[in-house]
């Protein structure tokens, strides 16, 4: 741990609010567009500034694919989709070898997975094969075809969707596939007021037209910024004492919640909540990481990270309740 002495907060302040000034305008871009869901744009931002991916869950026809689609034409990225369906091959995400008969070769033809911003839609419809074809290239952030390797495109971000309503005909992503998404963010139904502006902007069929307002260079600087958010080792103990909660709850004054965990959170859990709460920390134009940003991304990180017992169903409590004891009780800094 670095020596605080040592450590300028305000002159790392005051770098984090220069580099984050894109933030405002690629909201307010992407506000044009999206109405309401700003927790839904919020953990697109962190996913994009923390290097990792996003799974949605959410009824059809809440914006999911327009959020995406709207943040890569304000980014300047290329942007593809990937609609999932169970007779999808592998070969269809990360492209394929084709013969080509004029120079007697085989040439490659890249699939769908070579850009900034791929929407895996409705992830959980196809088999297993194609789901860990694009889950190794989420992970390896590389693609190999035939016998060549080719590197991603950088920024490089997956949004995978998944309808939590059907479940019939599905194929669910195995526990330590899920573990590989940065954030697992559940989006809920528009407010009243919110739900009647859609209407009248979809009535009208007259959307403002999203400009690109932020350069692929400005998010990878954005990038290494974040990186540089100063986090104290109070709160990295804060996020441990989180963690190690949901593994040994006994230790923390929680005896009640043992038999309602089947497993808890990984070190990729606690990798996660740090980034997560840093990348907070920068959206919100700040140079220092507080309780409130680690409380604020807790529930998207160890959502889909803490193994549920048949018992816990039983009494219907979910991780999200297992969360909020945990959060509730662990001791603030």
């Amino acid at each position: 741990m670095e020596d605080n002495s040592s450590i300028d907060i305000a002159v790392i302040n005051q770098k984090i609010e220069k580099e984050s000034a894109f933030v405002d305008l690629l909201t307010l871009e992407m506000n044009k567009v999206i109405v309401g869901q700003k927790h839904m744009v919020e953990r697109l931002l962190i996913g994009l500034l923390g290097r990792g991916h996003i799974l949605l869950e959410g009824v059809p026809g809440l914006a999911k694919t327009l959020a995406i689609n709207t943040l890569s034409k304000a980014v300047h990225g290329s942007f593809s989709r990937i609609q999932f369906t169970p007779d999808l091959l592998p070969a269809d995400v990360i492209g394929t070898l084709i013969f080509n008969i004029k120079e007697n070769d085989f040439s490659i033809k890249k699939g769908p997975i070579f850009a900034n911003f791929v929407l895996a839609d409705e992830i959980n419809r196809a088999p297993a094969k194609v789901q860990s074809a694009l889950l190794e290239a989420m992970q390896e952030k590389q693609v190999t075809i035939g016998d060549e390797t080719f590197i991603l495109d950088k920024p490089f971000l997956v949004m995978a969707t998944q309808n939590p309503v059907e479940q019939e005909g599905t194929y669910p992503l195995p526990e330590a596939q899920v573990d590989r998404f940065m954030l697992k963010t559940v989006i809920d139904y528009p407010k009243l007021d919110e739900e009647q502006l859609i209407i009248r902007a979809n009535l009208k069929g007259s959307f403002e037209k999203v400009n690109p307002v932020v350069s692929v260079e400005q998010i990878l600087r954005a990038q290494e910024a974040v990186k540089e958010v100063y986090m104290d080792e109070k709160i990295e103990k804060y996020i441990l004492d989180i963690i190690f909660a949901t593994r040994y709850p006994e230790k923390y004054g929680l005896e009640e919640i043992k038999p309602l965990i089947s497993f808890g959170a990984s070190p990729r859990g606690s990798i996660n909540l740090a980034t997560a709460s840093k990348c907070y920390a920068f959206i919100k134009r700040r140079g220092y990481v507080i309780p409130e940003d680690v409380r604020a991304v807790i529930h998207d990180v160890l959502r889909h990270r803490i193994g549920i017992t048949y018992e816990a169903e039983a009494e219907n409590v979910t991780s999200e309740d297992i969360i909020n004891k945990i959060v509730n009780e662990v001791e603030v800094p």
